[in-house]
Formats: structure tokens, sequence, C-alpha cells
């Protein structure tokens, strides 16, 4: 994946090697970054993997109203595995919960969404779920 870039506003997406859809965005989440950011997640979806995010959120600002349509109209179709967020002050976390929340509520899919104060917590929590969902698709012997 590409690693965009805008103006006022560095995000950044990248997939890790545990195969994790990383972000971190520096500032405001504009309309823009958001739309890239459900474009990732999209591809990921459609490549057939599970959709695990983790989110450094230790320098995001505020997510406008119009990036919290543009996740949710472009997330519409997305099957999350699990999401981890850390490092996001109380406001973050807010908006956070109240955009997943929609988005579980449009596409009629529950998944989980777990805080963390750091990013070792996040990642372990969140290789947990991955190693959890993997096992669960092996067929029984």
């Amino acid at each position: 994946m590409s690693d965009p870039s805008r103006a006022g506003v560095s995000p950044w997406f990248h997939e890790d090697t545990d195969g994790f859809l990383c972000t971190d965005v520096e500032g405001d989440l504009l309309e823009d970054a958001a739309r890239t950011l459900a474009a990732a997640c999209q591809r990921m979806n459609d490549s057939g993997r599970e959709v695990l995010v983790f989110c450094d959120a230790r320098h995001t600002g505020t997510v406008p109203p119009s990036s919290r349509k543009a996740l949710a109209e472009g997330l519409r179709h997305v099957r999350f595995a699990a999401v981890a967020i850390f490092g996001a002050s109380f406001s973050v976390r807010v908006i956070s919960t109240l955009a997943m929340k929609s988005v579980q509520i449009l596409t009629r899919q529950s998944y989980p969404v777990e805080f963390f104060d750091t990013e070792a917590e996040a990642r372990a929590w969140l290789l947990a779920q991955r190693d959890a969902i993997r096992a669960q698709r092996r067929p029984v012997a």
C-alpha cells in the first residue's frame, strides 16, 4: 500500500508484517484522508484477508463531520475483524466510538474495538484477535 500525504494532515497507512493496517494521523483527519483510509480498508477486505486495524491516535486531532461521513460511506462494505486504538485522547475516543458504532449499524456487523494506553498492549491484543480468528478457520482433523 502507498503512504499518502495530504496538505494540513499527514496520514500514514501501511500494512505491517503482522498483516495489520496501521494508521497514524497527525492533526485533523480531513475528508480526503478519511476517503484514503476507507479505500485502504476496502482493498484489504476485497483481498479476502482479515481487516485488522492498528491505530496510533497519539497525534490525532479532530475528525470533522465531513470526514466521519466519508468514513461511514467508504467503510459500508468492509468486514472488519478487529480494531485496536492506542494513545487516543478522550475526544478522539468518543468520536471514534461513535463513528465505529455507526459503521456497525450500517453494515449490521459487530466487531471488537478496544482502546489502549500503549502500543505494546494494543499490538498484543490485536495479535490475539488475529490468532483466534485464524484458529476458528482451521478445519478440524
